[in-house]
């Protein structure tokens, strides 16, 4: 097996040459050949002039090469109770009828689709109808609320909104109609149609004229074919939070990412054609894009669609139970959810009835994993446990042990060593690169390689000003961490207000403008602390107006608010109302210090305080809450 460190040296030394031989395994309808153009910001676009489909990739190209009866996606619904495989034709016969169908509603090359559903498989046929089509699809996490989902459909601007009836969360059904119509009544844009799924768990009431029930699209509908589209297309937008309350709308170009996922799959996760690979995550987030649909599917690996939880689904044994039933050879899930999985299950007792022997590998990713939830995984499923790391912006693994390579030691808390053609640096507030063990702000050499970002949609200067303007010549990753002296990379945590909660990027400023809008709040700051189970909660300390008062409400009513507006994936649970928030001279508040005092670790006044005594008025109220025995837990705990 070729050894990593030659193929990582090749990826940098002649990034063209390198890449070249990976587009060679993509099905092109033309061939690039201009592999790499640089742009005047220093940003690669990659393979311009070649000309593909990702759905062709994903389905017709199976078809053509005899698979046609294969299976390509496996749904399993503990919510249902549904197990239900789809070869690669039944999934071309319902994607090539939806893309018609969507063609009849006028969506053409370069229009926009938003899709807001929850894990069902008509939420990947309507990705690779649009993909089918040249449209851009943004699909929008099931667990987002009204009022942001009326942001993204704003910024998105789309012809056509697809969605469910519903979506199930355990035993609930959470009626996704209404939200979305609530969403389409505060945004100012307008989408034409809405194509709405409906399930047997709950009939959604369509408008005339506007609302189409799904299967009615469908079957009056005639497949379409393919649409040839340049490399450098887009083929969706996924928007992420940023620190000002405002979601980013990230940009991913067809050929580029095509050819990053088919490398991945090989030479990061280890597999091969016709083998199992499972993405517990959800389609509404990066990994859901990426491995859930379109790097599994185009390699030729059928993909799970799992529609429950790691728990409760019906118990902690779930996993387990999935891998041995489909036969999965890589499970990739967030370390939460061996968190949450091993706080229910702690012995692995629930583990044992299963054959597990399919297992390759467990990928994490999507927050640190830390070293003890580590170990027990490793112990458990007697598997490799690969911790690796990476980003909606860049859409496919920076930092990984390469198991289609000759593999590395693993090193538990460290996600391992750059993926080829990343050119990671750590770096200080100057640009210079720390010594190693020395922590600093995480850097990539640009131009990046082919999978990632191209721009933000309908915002380039904030996509210079965010990634590109804080050091000459590299992408800013926004995490801080540290090298050691092999060259493995540790990721400490974002470098600004986005926290990490469960593996979902949120914005704090996002909270923060719900519990500001409460008519007694004269000023706020929602910190991230850590969390034993879910990496990073949200925690808000509020500043009450003159002559308000809390009668006891307040903090149910903040969190119900959040609730409706961001959405209970948030996890907002704790606020306390405190006289003054610590702040620079210039009026910015210490959102970094608040949280460090929070996590009991150890900080230097800030030079620029305003007033120091409001830090020792946080530390002695926080020191109270900790010490309280009605409280229970510390105050970075979750009652």
């Amino acid at each position: 097996m070729e050894s990593y460190l030659n193929q990582y040296q090749k990826s940098l030394r002649d990034k063209a040459a390198f890449w070249r031989e990976k587009a060679s395994s993509i099905a092109w309808y033309k061939a690039p050949e201009t592999i790499m153009e640089i742009q005047d910001n220093g940003m690669a676009r990659w393979f311009p002039d070649g000309e593909l489909n990702m759905c062709y990739l994903a389905v017709d190209k199976h078809i053509e090469e005899g698979k046609g009866n294969s299976v390509g996606l496996i749904y399993d619904s503990p919510a249902t109770g549904t197990k239900k495989s789809f070869s690669y034709r039944e999934i071309y016969q319902e994607v090539s009828r939806l893309a018609g169908g969507l063609a009849t509603l006028g969506v053409v090359k370069g229009d926009r689709v938003v899709i807001y559903m929850p894990m069902v498989p008509e939420a990947v046929f309507s990705m690779l109808a649009c993909a089918r089509l040249g449209a851009v699809h943004s699909v929008v996490f099931g667990g987002f609320a009204s009022h942001e989902l009326a942001l993204r459909i704003d910024d998105a601007k789309p012809k056509v909104v697809l969605t469910a009836s519903c979506g199930i969360e355990l035993q609930k059904v959470i009626p996704y109609k209404p939200l979305l119509d609530a969403a389409l009544e505060e945004a100012v844009h307008k989408p034409g149609h809405i194509v709405v799924v409906q399930r047997d768990q709950l009939k959604a009431t369509l408008i005339p004229g506007r609302d189409l029930d799904y299967k009615m699209v469908l079957n009056t509908s005639s497949e379409k074919d393919c649409l040839p589209l340049k490399a450098k297309d887009p083929l969706y937008i996924l928007y992420t939070s940023g620190t000002t309350g405002t979601p980013k709308g990230i940009v991913r170009d067809t050929g580029g990412y095509a050819v990053a996922l088919h490398f991945s799959m090989k030479y990061i996760y280890g597999m091969q054609p016709g083998e199992v690979f499972w993405a517990a995550s959800d389609v509404g987030w990066v990994v859901g894009h990426s491995y859930i649909v379109y790097g599994p599917m185009l390699y030729g690996c059928p993909t799970l669609l799992f529609e429950g939880k790691p728990v409760k689904s019906p118990d902690a044994g779930v996993f387990w139970r999935v891998i041995r039933d489909h036969q999965v050879k890589v499970l990739f899930t967030a370390p939460t959810a061996i968190r949450v999985i091993k706080k229910e299950d702690p012995d692995a007792l629930l583990m044992k009835p299963y054959d597990l022997s399919s297992l390759r590998y467990l990928f994490v990713a999507g927050e640190r994993c830390d070293p003890a939830t580590y170990h027990w995984a490793a112990a458990h499923l007697q598997v490799p446990v690969i911790d690796h790391w990476w980003q909606t912006e860049t859409g496919w693994p920076m930092v990984a042990n390469m198991m289609g390579l000759e593999a590395l030691p693993v090193k538990p808390g460290s996600s391992a060593v750059p993926v080829c053609g990343y050119d990671i640096r750590i770096l200080d507030e100057e640009g210079q690169e720390k010594p190693t063990g020395e922590t600093g702000y995480i850097a990539a050499k640009l131009p990046l390689p082919p999978g990632c970002l191209t721009t933000l949609f309908n915002n380039e200067l904030r996509f210079k000003a965010g990634y590109l303007e804080t050091y000459d010549g590299f992408y800013l990753t926004g995490d801080g961490g540290y090298k050691d002296e092999d060259g493995y990379i540790y990721i400490m945590g974002r470098i600004d207000d986005v926290i990490n909660v469960a593996g979902h990027r949120l914005s704090t400023g996002e909270i923060e403008e719900v519990v500001a809008a409460h008519p007694f709040i004269a000023e706020c700051a929602v910190i991230g602390v850590s969390d034993e189970l879910r990496g990073q909660v949200p925690v808000g300390f509020v500043v009450l107006k003159d002559g308000a008062e809390d009668s006891g409400h307040l903090e149910q009513e903040l969190v119900e608010a959040v609730r409706q507006k961001v959405g209970a994936f948030a996890v907002f649970r704790k606020v306390h109302t405190i006289k003054r928030l610590p702040k620079t001279r210039s009026g910015k508040i210490l959102r970094k210090t608040m949280r460090k005092i929070l996590d009991s670790e150890p900080y230097s006044m800030p030079s620029t305080i305003e007033d120091p005594s409001v830090l020792q008025e946080l530390e002695s109220y926080v020191a109270a809450l900790n010490n309280n025995e009605s409280n229970n837990q510390p105050i970075n705990q979750e009652r």
